[in-house]
């Protein structure tokens, strides 16, 4: 026996049109107004272990599987795991510290990760 568990340094949601066609529920997209000091909730398939003591990068995935740069900074207020359907998903609620611009580096303080725009210091976004 095993425990499957992905540590994530980011939270990753789905294109908004993937719930539009019925292929994705909605916690799993990416909202279609994102607003600074709002709760959203999320779920994602697997069980998934977040840092919770600080921000992290928001990000969306497009229908063909392509990451975007971050689009906000977040913090991770909770998050629960549950087995339903033979599969675990993780499930949770973040708050949205700050939109970012297209391109716009953000770090709120040299002691946390930074969210880096596209080709900075290595970063695959």
């Amino acid at each position: 026996m095993s425990i499957k568990m992905q540590f994530a340094p980011d939270l990753v949601l789905r294109s908004f049109s993937e719930y539009e066609k019925n292929k994705k529920k909605q916690d799993e997209c990416f909202p279609q107004e994102l607003e600074e000091g709002l709760v959203y909730k999320f779920l994602k398939n697997g069980q998934r272990a977040y840092w919770l003591e600080g921000e992290q990068p928001l990000l969306e995935k497009s229908e063909d599987g392509v990451v975007s740069a971050p689009k906000a900074s977040v913090i991770i207020l909770e998050v629960t795991h549950f087995f339903s359907e033979g599969k675990v998903f993780s499930r949770g609620l973040y708050k949205v510290v700050k939109c970012l611009k297209e391109g716009e580096v953000y770090s709120h303080d040299q002691n946390t990760p930074r969210l880096l725009s596209p080709g900075m210091n290595g970063h695959p976004y």
